[in-house]
């Protein structure tokens, strides 16, 4: 029997896991890393804390698995997309990594459409430029800390740089090198065009490689380090949302999901480069070779629900009435004392800006509609709904550009609440449909790695043979038509609060 690790290299944990090529998971181990937020819309880590995370991951699913690291047949990596980790000639990091979420470079876009044009920047990236992308962070870079960028050898991605640790190898792939927008996507390498006219060295960047092609190998001293194999085959990989596509089986035509993890994601499988003219959805290649993905995506989904519940918790008589119930399943039962519609108390989930549809880095979160009424639950239900409203927005660009379905696949954590499954078949009005997998990113890398390695003939072998349908939710007539009435309100409450959110940044 031979066994597959795979990882995901998320924005609050690492985490690892070994399954064997039936599939099935055989260990699991998370380990958790800070936030550095130093002013309002930056985020930041420190890439040395995915690798000690990493590591320690590595080293529990060996162990609580008893798999001898040389029956580990090759490993998978997933990960945040966008991230800039800035690297040295010695391979030291040179500053802590923007993040995918970080708002900083708004004026580094405006200069990216400058050299362009608006239009013309769409039709050659595919995509907008929007500050939590790649390119935009190079260049605040060169602009803010020359002498960093002046000791700059390689730029990777999050999960790039556990590779480049693991094997020395500067190397990414297509899913998530789509994401720098620095990528002809069409045909799937490093844009010269985009690349001269921002004036970055394409040397800067690592090699690119199919998400299930074997890019490096673990070397001698990671080897050491972590107890895997010298030589163990290390894949492609993917970025998080395509590696979560892999691991939802989203790998065909006809098929859409909507991932509830710190971010949200509405995504959809493509057979040719398409994108949105306005730019409102994303167009990646997509980690099956030769194919492409759509998506949009709000900032802060079960990241909303997380500000929450760390801030103010639980309500204290939720935590006497079920003394044994953990936190986020406490918050689901306060929001089940709350009708639909939450009594009209309505949550933007814009904590971060947003992406999609308003790409705005200066939008913030919002309750509107409070009274003497609403209590706790009903903010827990208010954010649980306005999340789904804001994944709604994506799906209705999706169906705008000709994309529909009646069937959604969820997953991700929000996938294993009850409750927010029923609100998000209500709002989008279709069936939604959960796996018998649960673990995403980390598993889409290990089947990629499987692929890879031989072990599956093709990506969507390996997923026919282990992911399957275990549940589906169907919308209740009258709470969607509820919702309906409601999100024509949540839509208004965003063009009514632009300006002032434009303005709130200048006096913060």
């Amino acid at each position: 029997m031979a066994y597959i690790l795979g990882m995901d290299i998320g924005t609050s944990s690492t985490r690892a896991i070994i399954i064997d090529e039936d599939g099935k998971l055989i260990a699991s181990a998370t380990s958790e890393y800070p936030l550095i937020t130093l002013k309002p819309g930056w985020a930041e880590q420190k890439p040395e804390d995915w690798w000690k995370a990493s590591v320690e991951v590595i080293k529990k699913v060996i162990e609580k698995s008893k798999v001898k690291p040389g029956d580990i047949a090759a490993i998978g990596p997933s990960g945040q997309m966008h991230g800039s980790v800035f690297l040295g000639k010695d391979g030291n990091v040179l500053r802590p990594a923007l993040l995918w979420c970080d708002q900083r470079t708004q004026k580094q876009c405006d200069e990216i459409y400058d050299i362009f044009g608006y239009e013309g920047f769409i039709k050659l990236s595919y995509n907008k430029a929007l500050t939590g992308f790649t390119a935009p962070k190079i260049l605040w870079l060169r602009e803010n800390e020359p002498e960093a960028y002046k000791n700059l050898f390689k730029i990777l991605l999050p999960k790039d740089y556990i590779r480049f640790m693991l094997s020395g190898t500067y190397a990414t792939e297509v899913s998530d090198g789509s994401g720098t927008i620095l990528m002809d996507i069409a045909k799937r390498k490093w844009s010269d065009e985009i690349l001269s006219g921002l004036k970055i060295d394409k040397n800067l960047l690592p090699d690119l490689y199919e998400s299930c092609e074997v890019s490096a190998k673990v070397s001698a001293e990671a080897a050491r380090i972590t107890g895997l194999k010298e030589g163990t085959p290390i894949a492609g990989g993917a970025g998080d949302q395509a590696g979560g596509a892999v691991g939802s089986g989203i790998v065909k035509p006809g098929l859409i999901s909507d991932y509830i993890g710190t971010s949200g994601v509405v995504f959809s499988y493509s057979e040719k480069p398409a994108y949105d003219t306005q730019g409102r959805l994303h167009s990646f290649c997509h980690a099956v070779p030769g194919k492409w993905h759509m998506m949009g995506v709000t900032l802060a989904a079960a990241g909303s629900l997380k500000w929450y519940d760390d801030n103010f918790g639980p309500s204290s008589q939720i935590k006497e009435k079920y003394p044994d119930v953990k936190s986020y399943k406490l918050l689901d039962l306060q929001a089940q004392n709350v009708k639909c519609g939450s009594e009209g108390l309505i949550f933007l989930p814009y904590l971060s800006g947003e992406r999609t549809p308003h790409a705005d880095p200066y939008a913030r979160g919002v309750f509107f509609g409070l009274s003497y009424l609403h209590g706790q639950d009903h903010f827990v239900r208010a954010i649980l709904e306005g999340v789904a409203y804001s994944q709604f927005d994506c799906l209705s660009l999706m169906n705008e550009v000709g994309v529909k379905t009646d069937k959604v696949i969820l997953f991700g954590g929000g996938a294993k609440s009850k409750i927010w499954k029923q609100i998000i078949a209500d709002i989008f009005n279709v069936k939604i449909a959960t796996l018998n997998v649960e673990e995403g990113p980390s598993y889409g890398g290990a089947l990629l790695a499987g692929v890879g390695c031989g072990i599956y003939r093709s990506i969507q072998d390996a997923t026919d043979r282990v992911i399957k349908e275990v549940e589906e939710v169907n919308p209740i007539p009258v709470n969607a038509e509820k919702y309906k009435k409601a999100y024509e309100i949540y839509k208004s409450l965003y063009k009514d609060l632009k300006d002032d959110f434009s303005k709130l940044n200048s006096i913060a």
